[in-house]
Parts: structure tokens; C-alpha cells; sequence
């Protein structure tokens, strides 16, 4: 099955050790705009303008977008068309280095279904889904299938997949699967406080999620995401 791959950058810790690659060090939204590039190449008729990829993309201002694309320019890993025919494509060099070799491509445990919503029943499964090294850290990670769209604003919509580093601790302001009342799980921010976790949505019209530290196991932190166009 062909995917559209979208780095999400979330610091790890440890961090890793070995010198990171051009792809390695772009954010998770100029991941995102590479890879679109390259799996729709055949949508557009003419290389798309910043308002189409705007559009693609879920993006809300064309002023980050257009600061994003100035960076992968100056990256050489995208290049502006001409002022007749405007619009962006992918360089050579960014083509190169996303053509990567298939022993580059490894197996990860698909888990199951994870809410980004109310939480939903976790229920595990035991099947492997192929994912880029660029797109998990070097720890164990894992797969899950993304149902709701509580993380919407964060790019995250319902029917991704998101690679997981497995681990029981986090930082404030990181994206986890978080294990409610040992029985329910769900993607979420995390703020943790003595007396209080807060799971909270990136969406405008949801609310945060309240509990007790007790009531919250953390199970993994989001480093990668994945997408398919094809429907």
C-alpha cells in the first residue's frame, strides 16, 4: 500500500546519539508538505501553488506555510517555479533521499485502535505494519490507528497512524497514549501535576480531560505519523 509519511518532531530523551540527515532534521509539517509532494505528484497538473497546498494540507495561514517552504528552499529540497508558472516541487536532491533503500523499512507492531476523542477501549492486535526508520525513534515503538478528531488542529485526523515510543513518563506538552482507569485509552497533550493529569485535545470544541494521577498511565509518546490518499 502506498502512504503518504509525515514526520511529527517530538524531542526524544535520550536524544539520539548519530548525526542527523537532511530529512531527519526538517520539522513535522515540512515533512509533511515532502512527502505530499511526492505521492501526489499526478494530482496536480502544474506544480500546486502555496493556496493549493494550503488546502491539501489542512493548513489555516499561508504565512507559515509560506516561511516552511522559504526553509525547504534554502534546504534545496524544494524549489519555486518561475513567476508564469508559479507553484513548488520536489528537487532532485529531496527525491534521492526519500527513495530510501527497502531493508530501510521495518516492521512495527500494529496495536489496534486509539481514540482521539473520547477515550475507546484499547484492545490490541497482533499485526506488523512496514514504517520508514525516519519516522520512529530507536526505541520500541508502536502502531496505532487514529479514530476521532480531537487532534484535528494538530494535523492529526481521523484514520492516521501514529508510531508511539514506548515509555511510561513524558513531559508536559507531549502528545501520549494515556491509559484511563487501566481499561480505556486515548491520544492526547499531557500536563501532569500533583494533584491532578490533564489530557487535552487540540481541538477548539472539546474539553480537557480531568483526573486523578492515579487514574492515568502513560503508555507512549507520539514521534511519527503516517497518512494514505487512497480511498
Amino acid at each position: 500500500m502506498l502512504f503518504s509519511l509525515m514526520l511529527r518532531v517530538i524531542v526524544i530523551t535520550p536524544p539520539f546519539e548519530c548525526q542527523q540527515t537532511p530529512m531527519q532534521a526538517l520539522t513535522r509539517k515540512q515533512h509533511q508538505i515532502i512527502e505530499f509532494l511526492l505521492q501526489n505528484q499526478s494530482m496536480f497538473s502544474h506544480p500546486p501553488s502555496l493556496d493549493q497546498l494550503c488546502s491539501a494540507l489542512g493548513l489555516k495561514s499561508r504565512g507559515s506555510l509560506h516561511r516552511m517552504i522559504q526553509e525547504l528552499i534554502a534546504a534545496d529540497l524544494i524549489e519555486a517555479m518561475d513567476r508564469k508558472h508559479r507553484g513548488v516541487r520536489l528537487t532532485e536532491k529531496a527525491k534521492e533521499l526519500l527513495d530510501a533503500p527497502n531493508d530501510a523499512i521495518k516492521g512495527l507492531r500494529y496495536v489496534g485502535v486509539i481514540a482521539a476523542g473520547k477515550p475507546i477501549e484499547a484492545i490490541e492486535t497482533m499485526e506488523y505494519l512496514e514504517v520508514p526508520d525516519m519516522l520512529k525513534s530507536d526505541k520500541d515503538c508502536y502502531v496505532l490507528k487514529v479514530k476521532g478528531d480531537s487532534m484535528i488542529e494538530e494535523g492529526i485526523h481521523d484514520g492516521d497512524w501514529v508510531i508511539i515510543e514506548q515509555r511510561s513518563h513524558a513531559r508536559n506538552g507531549e502528545i501520549v497514549v494515556a491509559l484511563v482507569d487501566k481499561s480505556e485509552a486515548t491520544l492526547k497533550f499531557i500536563e501532569q501535576y500533583p494533584d491532578e493529569t490533564l489530557l487535552i485535545p487540540a481541538n477548539a470544541g472539546m474539553q480537557t480531560l480531568r483526573y486523578q494521577p492515579s487514574q492515568v498511565e502513560i503508555q507512549g509518546v507520539l514521534v511519527g505519523q503516517m497518512r494514505s490518499y487512497l480511498h
